[in-house]
């Protein structure tokens, strides 16, 4: 089913599109850092941060993407049921080759086009043991909210490399809102004498 009254079936369209690219590109920038970094600070657990690695917040990150793809056609999604795959965690060459299969599916589900109706798993239902454990959504606000949720552990990967002495870009980890109003406060102008 799709979620009714969004408007003409183009604007959804152009609006799936646009989340789906903006996830694809979080997912390149994960890519580059990962082709900057070494397999040390990949792995690495600073003692001041510590259990944080920049490989345990990846992997967590392509889990979701996957539970989220996975989940799709049965229209029931389970973000509880990842992996945990260590070798993800540990080798960039692992979370690379998953990186490329994640937006390869993003770029080409032609699902994703539609926003539909899906079912998403509350967290951690079982345990809290919650009956009627899924709770209404769309594509659309999933793929919005994956884009959240990624941003939110570059973050904090950001500053996991901060603390082993690695310097991240300085946008990585910031949200696109964010970034506006930085730029939006900045003097516009100078003249280059000031500079």
């Amino acid at each position: 089913m799709t979620v009714g009254n969004q408007g003409k079936s183009e604007d959804v369209r152009k609006r799936q599109n646009l989340l789906i690219e903006t996830n694809v590109r979080w997912l390149c920038q994960a890519q580059e850092l990962l082709e900057r970094i070494s397999d040390d600070a990949y792995a690495a657990c600073p003692d001041s941060i510590a259990p944080h690695r920049v490989g345990g917040h990846l992997r967590h990150i392509l889990e979701f993407y996957e539970c989220f793809l996975d989940g799709l056609d049965g229209s029931h999604i389970d973000y509880d049921s990842r992996r945990r795959d260590l070798a993800v965690e540990t080798n960039r060459g692992a979370a690379l080759r998953k990186i490329a299969s994640i937006s390869g599916r993003l770029r080409t589900e032609k699902i994703l086009l539609a926003d539909n109706i899906i079912w998403v798993r509350m967290e951690d239902a079982e345990a809290a043991e919650v009956p009627r454990a899924f709770l209404v959504s769309s594509t659309g606000r999933e793929l919005q909210a994956l884009s959240s949720h990624t941003i939110h552990h570059f973050a904090l990967m950001a500053m996991t490399l901060r603390a082993l002495g690695v310097e991240a870009d300085r946008d990585f980890g910031m949200a696109p809102s964010t970034l506006r109003y930085i730029s939006s406060r900045l003097p516009v102008n100078i003249p280059a004498e000031a500079a």
